[in-house]
């Protein structure tokens, strides 16, 4: 794994959102929309409060070519806050459960659904949820969609079953966007947010790093080594158009969009060292942010927009700080530790994750409360990279390294849930979660 180096290490590895010194060496990336493999998931962990919820196989699912059914469960285990039931088969939207029975069985509340092809050719995918507690009917939803649009519509379903029983908005039709690596081989791939179905977004003999989501949801931006140093690019993810947006002299690297998208934070090193700038999302003149001697990297914006988090070795060790979001004078925001670096952001700025590293190799997923600035580790793994918030701020999904694998992670924010991200051909790294409005 690629991590900030400290003025006592040498700069060793340009595949890190961190330091980009190095240049790569090959030619331009072709894009292209292949389809993306299967994955499975494997959750581990036991919350404090999960609700039991049954969720029957849909009828006549067999039709949409996978299970309805199993990627809404497997959607809403993998939040943290359900545990799942056994249901027999045959149960549909148009049941009257025996609530009675449903109670002896354990479960607090009881889905079921059917798939139905309608004349257009398009499926009919519908559910209903019922309180079993109290009795109730709580309502559903049916959509017509497509037969490549079904996972998009059980995750639509798992959405609002999540949001009924919690009162939270549910990210699971939300997307990711992650890089993948195959030999020699890079790719960028946008997909469903439990890594499953998707697009390559950009494939490439050369690294691609640091993706970010633009606030709507409709650019990414990255860096891409393809013509032998690093440059930020903007890519429309509906056209598939790209353009650059920094290729300044020396390196530039580390993207991060403002709240209103107006404006990208990121690294360069044209004034020499690598410091902090911002540049409108049209391109244009930077606007230099850090005027020091120190290594600045790895910005991201507060939900505000008021204020930049950020990486800086100042103090002697990469540590997190923040500034102004036009410049100013900036403060140390992380103290437990001698190296903490990869600064995320919950949705109401009130959480930072980051990555700190323990002894000489161990590095581990932390969050801190920005309020109070009691911190926890909540990973045991020794690898962990790149963490991420959902859009709802429930979950953070991290790369790290298992099994000789790097590997996706999600994890609740107590770390009692996780659920890995497993890719059969793959390595998985530089996870970023989607915004809302898909």
């Amino acid at each position: 794994m690629n991590r900030l180096t400290t003025p006592a290490q040498p700069l060793s590895n340009p595949l890190r959102r961190s330091l980009l010194v190095s240049s790569a060496a090959s030619a331009a990336a072709a894009f292209s929309f292949p389809a993306l493999a299967q994955f499975r998931v494997e959750i581990s962990g036991v919350g404090g409060t999960q609700l039991p919820i049954a969720i029957a196989d849909f009828r006549d699912e067999a039709m949409a070519g996978q299970s309805v059914a199993g990627i809404v469960r497997a959607d809403l285990e993998r939040s943290g806050q359900f545990r799942m039931i056994a249901a027999p088969a045959g149960l549909s939207e148009t049941i009257s459960p025996n609530f009675n029975e449903w109670r002896g069985k354990q479960a607090d509340a009881l889905a079921a659904g059917s798939v139905a092809r309608l004349a257009d050719g398009r499926l009919d995918v519908r559910y209903k949820l019922w309180d079993v507690v109290r009795g109730q009917d709580q309502g559903g939803e049916a959509q017509a969609v497509h037969a490549d649009d079904v996972r998009l519509a059980a995750h639509r379903i798992a959405d609002s079953i999540y949001q009924k029983l919690t009162g939270d908005r549910g990210v699971f039709a939300t997307r990711m966007a992650y890089v993948t690596k195959t030999g020699p081989r890079y790719q960028l791939r946008i997909t469903d947010a439990d890594g499953e179905g998707g697009q390559v977004a950009l494939n490439s003999p050369e690294p691609i790093i640091s993706p970010a989501w633009s606030p709507e949801g409709r650019e990414i931006a990255y860096v891409s080594f393809e013509s032998r140093k690093a440059v930020v690019w903007l890519q429309d993810l509906s056209t598939g158009r790209r353009r650059v947006l920094a290729d300044f002299r020396g390196s530039n690297s580390a993207p991060a969009f403002s709240p209103d998208g107006q404006r990208l934070a990121l690294t360069l090193s044209l004034a020499g060292g690598s410091q902090l700038f911002t540049i409108s999302r049209n391109g244009g003149d930077p606007k230099r942010l850090s005027q020091t001697r120190a290594i600045d990297t790895e910005p991201v914006y507060s939900p505000d927009g008021a204020q930049i988090y950020f990486v800086s070795d100042r103090g002697g060790a990469p540590q997190i700080y923040r500034m102004p979001a036009n410049g100013g004078e900036a403060e140390r925001v992380t103290f437990s530790g001698s190296y903490n670096i990869s600064p995320a952001i919950s949705p109401d700025g009130k959480t930072l994750a980051f990555i700190t590293r323990e002894g000489g190799s161990t590095f581990r997923l932390c969050v801190m409360d920005l309020v109070t600035g009691q911190s926890q580790k909540i990973t045991d793994s020794t690898e962990d990279e790149s963490p991420s918030f959902a859009p709802n701020g429930k979950l953070i999904v991290y790369a790290t390294r298992a099994g000789g694998r790097d590997v996706l992670m999600t994890t609740t924010l107590d770390g009692r849930i996780k659920a890995k991200l497993v890719a059969s051909t793959a390595d998985v790294r530089e996870p970023t979660w989607g915004p809302f409005g898909r």
